[in-house]
């Protein structure tokens, strides 16, 4: 239950800080809460936000394009700041290799159907 909290808490923190996911911490959460309260669990799958998402990807990993779009700002902006801020080039450089393929298996999913 606390795991389940606690990734709902990163996912909400997520919605708001460029760079940081959210999806894959409202999944997490799911995973959790099916374990340790069905209330929460119902609450997640219930809600406007999260709730269409988490169906989505019980129905075959799917993820919505509108998703796709928003995740893909996210990295380019955080790829931004990262150049911009990081004195490592290495380290830069690696952060957004991983976002790239990060991006890649995103757009690789499949979408809902409308």
């Amino acid at each position: 239950m606390v795991f389940a909290v606690l990734c709902v808490i990163l996912g909400l923190i997520g919605a708001v800080v460029p760079g940081m996911p959210t999806t894959v911490f409202i999944l997490m959460a799911a995973w959790a809460a099916v374990r340790s309260s069905p209330r929460l669990h119902g609450w997640l799958y219930a809600h406007s936000l999260f709730g269409p998402m988490l169906r989505n990807w019980d129905d075959g990993g799917q993820v919505s394009r509108r998703v796709k779009w928003m995740a893909s700002a996210s990295m380019v902006f955080s790829s931004a700041l990262i150049f911009h801020i990081a004195e490592n080039p290495w380290l830069s450089a690696s952060a957004v290799a991983v976002m790239a393929c990060v991006q890649i298996w995103l757009w690789l999913r499949p979408e809902p159907q409308a």
